[in-house]
């Protein structure tokens, strides 16, 4: 049972960048329901074994040796990797997606994200183009990095032992955030999208928790 957690573990870690990949090109020419469809399936897709591995790893017990070396590894790259597609979907739940970037870093999708790299809202990224190319770019910048950073801190932040840190990993975001937060939907995008990236990582954390103790 442990193996099989850490099996679906790895499937989570590896679900977002291949499905990207493997609808990459239907993005790029596609109308915005269907990426916007495309976002929801792969949010699904990523989930299902993220709930297996959760249920498994409640059910078995520490895992040993090698295993015990490799989870939080794969709990790390999952956290990154994973949260583009439930950040995306959280945003067009919420009123605020917008076609996410389909650029050559398509795995992490946008983190907070709809939209280029360069100009993504932080927790979501910005909005790119439409299908015309004519799309407009969202409020806040760089989403889609600091979106990997930011779970790449919580996820190592929790899994060492010191929750503390998240206050210290949302505040530094925050203030660095604040003076685009006047745009129009910035602070929902931000606030969606921060919640939806954070607890993703924290998901991952306590599926590492759950493999290791």
């Amino acid at each position: 049972m442990i193996i099989a957690a850490v099996v679906l573990l790895l499937v989570t870690a590896l679900t977002t960048p291949i499905w990207s990949l493997a609808t990459r090109k239907r993005r790029r020419d596609a109308p915005e329901a269907v990426v916007r469809r495309l976002d929801v399936i792969g949010a699904v897709v990523l989930l299902v074994p993220a709930a297996v591995a959760a249920a498994l790893a409640a059910a078995a017990g520490p895992a040993t040796g090698f295993l015990a070396s490799a989870v939080p590894v794969l709990a790390a790259l999952a956290a990154v990797t994973g949260g583009g597609p439930v950040v995306r979907t959280v945003l067009v739940a919420g009123g605020v997606g917008v076609r996410p970037d389909t650029g050559s870093d398509a795995p992490g999708a946008p983190d907070h994200e709809p939209g280029n790299d360069a100009d993504t809202p932080d927790s979501t990224e910005n909005p790119g183009p439409g299908p015309a190319g004519t799309g407009e770019a969202g409020p806040l910048r760089g989403g889609r990095v600091i979106g990997y950073l930011e779970r790449l801190a919580v996820v190592t932040t929790l899994m060492a032992g010191w929750p503390e840190g998240l206050a210290i990993i949302l505040a530094v975001k925050s203030l660095a955030r604040y003076p685009e937060l006047r745009a129009p939907h910035a602070a929902e995008q931000f606030i969606m999208g921060t919640f939806a990236s954070v607890m993703w990582a924290v998901g991952m954390a306590g599926i590492e928790h759950l493999l290791t103790h």
